[in-house]
């Protein structure tokens, strides 16, 4: 049964039931939030869509480049608790860039674009749509600033080129079984990310989640397809090491692991805890 007809079923809450109903009203709120957002993105123009995911491409790409900068410019190296906790801070900017910028991010869109899937307003076809429109875009976006950034980098004076090698290797040195797994807990990480950044009444609150969702991505150097495409990219363009096989290996199986995680544990198990919740 749609949440939409779930919530003109609920009957009226006692007194007695206010404190235990307060979450669960809070909860649908949030849903309803979403699912209104994910509707208006799948309506938009095929044009705005994709531009507005090449712009998220873009703008996600300062993160990799400040842990390139702070790689370069630090006395330690991964490993080092104060270089690492100073990486996953720094990898949280492209994100706090496009999501309080409101751009279009693959990673968000593997849960929020599937409640409407969910909730039977809008079908596979579109969900496909749009993903594909905003993971296209992101790409490109990100391909962008990677050339951008390596046309200007001998200028530029604090980024070596080694920094870029390292860290693409700590993404692509790894089993393929690992990517997949590591990018199912990416997605998962991302998709409440959209979940708390709904819930949270305003914009500091906001800043902390991104600060801290994506520093714990950044922290555990697990696989985002999208700021990871920015990463491995730097390295496949600066050095020897990194293949276009690996490049290709870790984009396709972060990115498989990115939809399975957003969409199977936080789409679909909050949308059935929060409208099961209502019956």
């Amino acid at each position: 049964m749609p949440a939409a007809t779930i919530r003109q079923t609920i009957p009226p809450v006692s007194d007695s039931e206010t404190d235990g109903a307060t979450e669960q009203m809070t909860s649908r709120s949030v849903l309803d939030s979403l699912l209104e957002s994910g509707l208006h993105e799948m309506n938009r123009e095929r044009s705005g869509l994709l531009l507005s995911g090449v712009s998220a491409g873009l703008d996600i790409g300062f993160g990799p480049l400040m842990m390139a900068v702070v790689l370069t410019l630090s006395p330690g190296g991964f490993g080092d608790l104060t270089t690492e906790l100073l990486l996953a801070s720094v990898y949280s900017i492209g994100f706090m860039f496009v999501i309080l910028g409101r751009s279009e991010l693959f990673t968000e869109h593997t849960t929020l674009a599937v409640i409407p899937v969910l909730d039977r307003q809008a079908s596979f076809k579109q969900l496909g749509r749009l993903w594909g429109l905003v993971y296209v875009g992101n790409l490109v976006g990100g391909l962008l600033f990677t050339l951008l950034v390596i046309l200007l980098m001998p200028e530029l004076g604090v980024v070596d080129p080694q920094s870029f090698e390292t860290i693409a290797l700590k993404l692509v040195d790894h089993d393929l079984p690992w990517l997949f797994v590591g990018g199912v807990f990416a997605g998962w990480l991302m998709g409440l990310l959209a979940w708390l950044v709904t819930a949270a009444q305003d914009t500091t609150a906001r800043i902390l989640l991104v600060l801290i969702v994506t520093g714990t991505i950044g922290l555990l150097h697990l696989p985002h397809s999208i700021a990871g495409n920015v990463e491995v990219l730097f390295g496949l363009l600066v050095s020897p090491a990194i293949t276009l096989t690996d490049y290709a290996g870790f984009l396709v199986l972060a990115t498989l692991g990115n939809a399975f995680g957003g969409a199977v544990f936080v789409a679909l198990l909050k949308y059935g805890h929060v409208v099961r919740g209502a019956e």
